[in-house]
């Protein structure tokens, strides 16, 4: 990425960041930065509940097989 594509991407984040109304999108990407900064703790522990759960639902999912391989789900959005 070039110098001047770089400075773009960066201020077109600035004005995304600017414009969010979401609480715990904001605060992943806080987490993201002190991570980035190394002053974050474990990463789980700056999760919402919600978040926890899904994650975990998710990983039980996978676990017991109940997966899509992209085609499968790409052509059930195509398909509804």
């Amino acid at each position: 990425m070039s110098t001047a594509e770089l400075n773009n991407t960066k201020k077109e984040l600035v004005g995304w960041i600017k414009s969010l109304t979401d609480d715990s999108l904001v605060s992943l990407l806080n987490s993201v930065k002190l991570s980035s900064e190394g002053k974050s703790i474990d990463w789980w522990d700056e999760l919402t509940e919600s978040d926890r759960v899904n994650i975990l639902s998710g990983i039980r999912d996978y676990q017991q097989g109940e997966t899509l391989d992209s085609n499968e789900f790409w052509n059930g959005l195509a398909n509804g």
